[in-house]
């Protein structure tokens, strides 16, 4: 009976240890994606040729964002980045033409389910010579959700700082991260049970303030969208003439946007059909 016991005690440790993350063989890839179970890096071997000079119409934001990434590769002090405003307009491609501006730089993605590990990978990469990215795509919060405590922890909160080599970056449609409804505004009503509203407004928007660097993205206007469809119609070839504008201002208008995605999506249609 006793070795029984002594058999479920050590079962029931073994549940209830964190999971480890291993180092994985760094020389195998330059981009990693954080995979929950069992806990570790899953090498991404197939990474995108893309580049800052592919990415038109955005050169404000572009110009911001590789300035702070220059100064972090080369050691300096920089700020973790957060991208956000309208769908399709390159928040998600500066951080894939980022890798192909430094090779020295490596990067590691994250889905918003496996923010509590950043800690731990923090603590893995902080004895390694190169410089990480660590990338949250299209990162957002509903009200019900308490996993950015642990995103807002590594960012500026708790007493173990994040790792020197490490600098996170998110993007989202969201500027606040996190839905905020009107009533929110109204300090004197009462909702929710909040004596204080105001302050359930400050908790919301603490977490997009721990972010060193905001750059906003905008919808594009008409003729933004149709020189960048231009721009990617003549990587496959094609050219921007009359019948060809048309087209692709349809196509903009069946889709509801005129993001810098869809002109993307409407030149490899047009090449498809060539």
């Amino acid at each position: 009976m006793d070795l029984v016991l002594e058999r479920i005690a050590r079962l029931l440790e073994k549940l209830t240890e964190p999971p480890t993350l291993h180092a994985p063989d760094w020389s195998l890839a330059r981009a990693w994606r954080l995979r929950p179970q069992p806990l570790r890096l899953e090498a991404i071997r197939h990474l995108s040729s893309l580049g800052f000079d592919g990415l038109k119409e955005i050169e404000p934001q572009k110009a911001r964002f590789r300035a702070n990434l220059s100064a972090f590769v080369q050691g300096k002090p920089a700020n973790h980045v957060l991208l956000s405003g309208s769908r399709g307009t390159g928040k998600s491609s500066l951080v894939k033409a980022a890798l192909n501006e430094w090779p020295e730089l490596r990067l590691i993605e994250l889905a918003k389910t496996d923010l509590g590990e950043l800690n731990r990978l923090s603590e893995l990469l902080a004895s390694r010579p190169e410089r990480f990215l660590v990338f949250c795509d299209d990162l957002s919060f509903s009200s019900e959700e308490v996993g950015y405590q642990a995103l807002k922890s590594v960012l500026d909160g708790s007493a173990a700082t994040p790792a020197d080599n490490m600098l996170i970056v998110a993007t989202s449609n969201r500027r606040h991260l996190m839905p905020e409804p009107i009533k929110d505004n109204l300090e004197t009503a009462k909702h929710g049970g909040e004596i204080h509203p105001g302050e359930a407004i400050e908790e919301k928007i603490s977490l997009s303030e721990r972010f060193g660097l905001w750059i906003s993205f905008y919808p594009f206007s008409q003729d933004e969208y149709l020189a960048i469809a231009a721009t990617w119609l003549a990587q496959h070839g094609l050219t921007m003439d009359d019948r060809m504008r048309a087209e692709a201002l349809v196509w903009a208008l069946e889709r509801g946007s005129r993001s810098g995605r869809v002109a993307q999506q409407f030149a490899r249609h047009q090449a498809g059909q060539a």
